[in-house]
């Protein structure tokens, strides 16, 4: 990537140079680019996006760090419109001779491209509330910090001869998006996440425990990982049990995974009102339509987002530059909305809602080891993963429990066990709600520990 950006500052600002991040540009400086950009275009429409990334990681494995690594990139993302065709090209070079060429090359792509049915066409100037999710001691994070949180999760590994392997990774970024209509978006972002997993010096216990934030203030990765090296030191020895129905208690990494699949995270991605209408969700009627209005889990679920959430802030802007607002999706166990691409909204008649970028559980004040003090008898479920869909249309999911299993029995942790596979849909998961705890973060949402009766355990597992 050259010093592009440089070349398009005003004479009141600093040009990037070669010492210096160039990931991460100001507002007037997106701007400045995207305006060359679209100077230069001759189609009836004209979207340019500018993106930009900077920021690194450390892994480690079997007490030593084995890699780390810095990534910085800037993109930007030219896409072209001759009535309903479109063409798009990407470059990360921002000099004149370079922008216009990706101009360029959009058009022929899109003077080639066939004609778009759900073609929209561009929205105007839109009015954005300003994101309250980038944060200095993130942005600021360097290998020395990285280095420092590593050492924090080992030591107390080591001392309790303990095996550790965990993965820290942060990032600044912005997003910007101007078109020919006279839209113009801006937004930066910081985040880090870190997962850590212990295992026992005999390989028979593993614990695991996750976090992340927009604010790098509020990690300690020491914290997270002495609960790991608990969760592995307590799984010692698992032992078998019969699979069945059982009350469980699952912790929030077991609800919402940073993986491509979790059980809540596979409900909101089925809230959308097209697959709905369509007939190829659980929120699909026979016969067409959807179930938007009624009442499908129990009456203390209820779910929201919120862009501006202190706690999980995101973009107040979708990726097609809609305006993200507060919206409730579940209310006291009420479907209340649904959300859409701008052409179904267009099409249904329907409230035109862009997808979410949080997801917010309201819960209680309960601690997991509250719920675990109100057990009769019932599992505690650390973590879930390989989480498959098995039903679209019933939300039927199957997995496998990890890294921390435990047997409770009359308020206590009696013994751990051996891991399970799981059948389960939240939808049916939710209707056998039996206690919410205290909301936590977890993979940008906030989602309560839960306890469950009738979980679906199929058959055992012998993975550790």
């Amino acid at each position: 990537m050259n010093n592009g950006p440089g070349q398009l500052l005003s004479s009141n600002q600093s040009p990037t140079t070669n010492n210096e991040k160039m990931a991460i540009l100001s507002q007037d400086q997106a701007k400045a680019i995207m305006q060359n950009a679209l100077r230069f275009s001759k189609a009836d429409e004209c979207e340019v996006t500018l993106t930009g990334t900077t920021g690194g990681n450390i892994r480690y494995a079997r007490n030593s760090v084995s890699t780390s690594g810095a990534d910085d990139n800037t993109s930007l993302i030219v896409t072209s419109f001759f009535g309903k065709k479109s063409g798009t090209a990407t470059i990360n070079e921002f000099d004149e001779g370079s922008v216009e060429k990706v101009v360029r090359r959009a058009e022929e792509l899109a003077r080639l491209a066939p004609e778009s049915p759900e073609h929209m066409p561009m929205l105007g100037p839109q009015t954005y509330k300003p994101s309250v999710s980038y944060f200095q001691s993130t942005a600021n994070i360097n290998p020395d910090f990285r280095a420092d949180a590593a050492r924090k999760s080992l030591e107390p590994a080591i001392a309790k001869n303990i095996t550790a392997a965990g993965f820290l990774e942060d990032a600044a970024s912005f997003q910007a998006k101007m078109n020919s209509k006279g839209l113009f978006a801006y937004h930066r972002d910081t985040g880090l996440t870190f997962s850590v997993t212990m295992r026992s010096a005999d390989g028979t216990g593993s614990g695991y425990a996750t976090g992340d934030y927009n604010d790098a203030a509020k990690l300690d990765t020491g914290k997270l990982s002495r609960i790991a090296i608990e969760k592995a030191s307590s799984s010692v020895n698992a032992k078998a049990i019969e699979p069945g129905k059982y009350t469980v208690i699952l912790e929030p990494a077991a609800l919402v995974a940073n993986t491509d699949a979790s059980l809540i995270g596979a409900l909101m991605n089925s809230m959308d009102a097209r697959n709905a209408d369509e007939g190829r969700s659980f929120l699909s009627k026979k016969g067409g339509g959807n179930k938007l209005g009624e009442k499908l889990f129990d009456e203390r679920i209820t779910v929201y987002s919120d862009p501006l959430n202190t706690e999980v802030p995101t973009s107040t802007w979708a990726g097609d530059g809609r305006q993200r607002e507060k919206i409730t999706w579940i209310e006291k166990g009420v479907v209340k909305n649904l959300y859409t691409s701008r052409f179904w909204a267009q099409k249904q008649g329907i409230k035109d809602i862009p997808n979410p970028a949080n997801f917010i559980m309201e819960g209680g004040t309960q601690s997991v080891e509250d719920m675990i003090r109100s057990t009769k008898k019932g599992i505690l479920v650390t973590r879930l993963w390989y989480i498959r869909p098995v039903d679209p249309q019933t939300l039927l999911y199957t997995g496998l429990t990890r890294d921390g299993t435990f047997y409770i029995e009359n308020g206590k942790i009696k013994h751990p066990v051996k891991n399970f596979r799981f059948n389960e849909s939240p939808v049916i998961m939710l209707n056998n709600l039996e206690a919410l705890g205290k909301p936590q973060r977890v993979g940008g949402n906030l989602v309560p520990p839960m306890k469950i009766r009738d979980f679906t355990f199929t058959s055992l597992s012998d993975a550790v």
